[in-house]
């Protein structure tokens, strides 16, 4: 697929038109749709369930997530029946973790055995991967296109250059739930260990040079862990 004849066509177009012209080229079965259920989740949330209802929704529940995101989570697939597939780490790597407190020492393992890890069998049933990520960010994320390759996946990211004006205006339009840690302070949301108050990402792996999780970044977090 040529995927730079895909980037001009897509590129004009809403991210509401991009992703109902997706599903011209994918069956819904071919495409891996993920959530985190943070703090911006609901944008490309609630488009999916409008345009695809059907869609199966990925959740990958890491065991360090905040009561309040699990809640939240609960409350989002209520409200629009999200198909909703939670997606859990290895219980023993797992286990490890905690024993170790790897998020401390080594956060690239813990996010590699909790987050990456476990989304590898998924991905390889699935041709296409779509999420949420929009380029303002991070400075990795400000670099990508609307369609990337992504190891043997193709990567979509239809609100990729969507601003945060916009983002705010999306969510006060369409009335939607905010995340309740979001009215606390927090900008970003990940796991209980690395997650702290701070505008944007800022208080995400806080004082460590890491910014991203590596499912976005790395085609698999045991290329730095042989």
């Amino acid at each position: 697929m040529n995927l730079t004849a895909l980037n001009e066509e897509f590129q004009p177009l809403s991210p509401e038109q991009r992703i109902q012209r997706l599903y011209d080229f994918f069956e819904e079965e071919e495409v891996l749709l993920t959530s985190s259920f943070g703090v911006n989740s609901a944008v490309l949330l609630h488009l999916a369930s409008r345009i695809r209802p059907g869609q199966k929704i990925h959740f990958i529940d890491t065991r360090y997530h905040f009561a309040e995101t699990l809640a939240y989570r609960q409350q989002l697939t209520d409200l629009w029946k999200l198909q909703l597939v939670e997606v859990q780490p290895d219980a023993q790597l797992h286990d490890f973790t905690r024993r170790e407190q790897s998020w401390q020492r080594d956060p690239d393992l813990c996010c590699g055995i909790n987050k990456v890890a476990p989304l590898d069998a998924v991905k390889a049933r699935h041709k296409l991967w779509f999420s949420g990520l929009m380029a303002h960010q991070t400075r990795f994320r400000a670099g990508l296109n609307i369609f990337e390759q992504q190891g043997g996946l193709i990567k979509f990211h239809p609100l990729i250059d969507m601003s945060e004006e916009e983002v705010r205006w999306y969510k006060s339009f369409f009335r939607l739930p905010p995340h309740p840690l979001s009215q606390q302070g927090y900008g970003s949301v990940g796991c209980t260990h690395c997650t702290q108050k701070g505008a944007g990402r800022a208080g995400r792996w806080n004082g460590k040079a890491k910014t991203e999780c590596g499912l976005h970044t790395r085609p698999h977090f045991l290329q730095k862990h042989p």
